[in-house]
């Protein structure tokens, strides 16, 4: 009689939660090694399983006043070995850089650096580092100067779009090609906006969120795809969680965004969106909520590192993984 009130009791349980069990899973974080030391605005690109994470503000002390903390560090991950080391620095100091990987080399792509007594002045720099010689070179300037800008790489072209020059947001849309060390311009994006996210999912670039004149009082949930093949913008579904200061990675064809911040402080949120149905999903959050934050995919999983714990300026070492579901 035990044995059969027991087995009732397991099956209505079964019942009870069967919806749960055909749910789709969110997604699993998990907590690899902590950088070397605490940074935030970070820029995150993977090369060869091993990730460079590129500039930002280090933590204010009295070796790097002088320099207003802007950082010029290269730290490298290991993936493989979950563990960190130390590569030839930036030849100058940058904060909110675009960052790109093409063909086993990295780019960093403007950003801001100090002028006088500000932090924010805008360059159109680019370096070129190569992980063989661990030497870097500057290579052809953008057209335009900005800062807090998204790139994606298509084609084994760096697009550059959007940012803040300084004075007002821009818009625009600016392809370098490594092998001509050339500029050309594209279709300039519809809404001008800073501290967005780039990605690029099949064949089609998508800008997202972001924010007006470095204001974070007043996120965008904006996403807006550029096709590269016919130069032209179309909007799509917004982001479900309004956010700036974000990083975004895709997966399968799916684009996950992570952190940000707002006056009410950082975001732990993590959305998926897939380009195909023009749809958004909520995922498993951050351990650790941020803004700021570097992220890179290697071996289909999302590696998010450093970024500020509360908005402004603050400061972390944390490295934590997302490995997504098997969504399709």
């Amino acid at each position: 009689m035990l044995i059969l009130r027991l087995f009732i009791i397991f099956f209505l349980t079964l019942i009870h939660i069967s919806p749960a069990l055909a749910d789709v899973s969110t997604g699993t974080w998990a907590v690899a090694a902590s950088a070397p030391a605490p940074r935030t605005e970070v820029a995150a690109a993977a090369i060869d399983g091993k990730i460079y994470v590129v500039g930002g503000f280090n933590k204010p002390n009295f070796n790097n006043a002088l320099k207003f903390a802007i950082s010029s560090e290269v730290q490298v991950y290991d993936t493989a070995a979950d563990s960190w080391s130390l590569t030839t620095p930036l030849p100058e100091g940058r904060h909110h850089a675009g960052i790109a990987a093409i063909n086993g080399l990295l780019y960093i792509v403007g950003g801001f650096t100090k002028a006088y007594l500000s932090v924010w002045h805008a360059v159109a720099t680019v370096y070129q580092y190569n992980p063989a010689t661990q030497e870097w070179r500057e290579l052809a300037p953008m057209p335009t100067a900005r800062g807090a800008l998204g790139v994606a790489v298509y084609q084994n072209r760096l697009y550059a779009i959007g940012g803040y020059d300084g004075e007002h947001n821009s818009g625009a849309v600016e392809i370098f090609d490594p092998q001509t060390n050339t500029w050309s311009s594209g279709a300039s994006m519809p809404t001008p906006r800073d501290h967005l996210a780039a990605a690029i999912a099949g064949n089609r670039i998508y800008a997202i969120g972001g924010r007006p004149k470095l204001n974070y009082h007043r996120n965008m949930g904006t996403v807006e795809e550029y096709d590269p093949d016919t130069d032209q913008w179309r909007p799509r579904s917004n982001l479900p969680t309004p956010r700036s200061g974000i990083s975004a990675g895709t997966i399968n064809d799916w684009i996950y965004v992570v952190g940000g911040e707002a006056k009410e402080g950082t975001f732990a949120t993590n959305e998926a969106y897939h380009p195909a149905t023009d749809q958004w999903r909520t995922m498993a959050p951050m351990p650790t909520a941020r803004h700021g934050l570097g992220s890179a995919v290697v071996a289909e999983r999302l590696y998010v590192i450093s970024g500020g714990p509360a908005p402004g300026g603050s400061f972390s070492q944390v490295n934590e993984v997302f490995t997504p579901p098997a969504v399709k």
